[in-house]
């Protein structure tokens, strides 16, 4: 078993509470309120920034220079890819980015980012990677579960834009490059005194993912 594997399988009932969130779900039936998508879309911008601190720890906390590239190219994939996607598609749906920078973060958001960048401050670079790998590796495996749905891309379905930019091939390497960094970083690192202490992080990185969800899930309901 890969040690993601290992990670998920220890944090069975987080992952599943996270990928299989009701927020994902009303994404593929379109039965996701409108309020609730616009709210998600804000904070995620907002997160996009806080990640893209945490790539930039990753550079500072890489062991190796090919470790440092691999960070950099994360950080500027979410600054200057990513982000820019993220104004597009909110555009799509009357929001500037005027609206976006000067939103307040709400409490979920800075919940999970301050952990994620806590996580990468007290510990090595593969804590940190822990950290950031239910997002960065969740978004991928959440997407290809949802694009299998009947209908998930159809036209008549106003979420088929974020479900396939997460399902496409683009995000998918994305997602796969980080899961074998991850892996390496574990051969490395991952001694089986640290197992435990290595799975409480990504225990508590999933379950503030899932709490993301339902800040947006609760926005709809509003």
């Amino acid at each position: 078993m890969s040690f993601f594997d290992r990670l998920k399988h220890a944090a069975s009932t987080e992952w599943r509470a996270y990928t299989e969130h009701p927020f994902t779900e009303g994404l593929a039936d379109a039965s996701l309120a409108e309020a609730a998508f616009r709210h998600y879309l804000v904070q995620d911008y907002l997160f996009l920034i806080e990640f893209a601190r945490a790539y930039a720890l990753a550079v500072y906390k890489s062991p190796t220079l090919a470790d440092m590239r691999e960070a950099a190219g994360g950080l500027s994939a979410i600054l200057d890819v990513e982000m820019n996607l993220h104004v597009k598609l909110c555009a799509g749906w009357g929001l500037s980015a005027t609206d976006l920078e000067q939103a307040p973060p709400a409490v979920e958001m800075l919940a999970y980012t301050r952990y994620v960048l806590d996580a990468g401050m007290r510990g090595d670079l593969l804590s940190l990677k822990v950290a950031l790998a239910p997002c960065v590796i969740g978004y991928a495996e959440i997407a290809t579960r949802l694009a299998a749905r009947p209908d998930a891309l159809a036209a008549t379905n106003p979420y088929r834009v974020w479900i396939a930019e997460y399902a496409g091939a683009p995000y998918q390497e994305v997602a796969a490059n980080a899961r074998e960094h991850l892996e390496r970083l574990a051969e490395r690192y991952a001694t089986p005194a640290r197992e435990a202490e290595l799975i409480a992080i990504f225990k508590e990185a999933t379950r503030l993912e899932a709490d993301f969800w339902e800040m947006g899930w609760r926005a709809g309901k509003r």
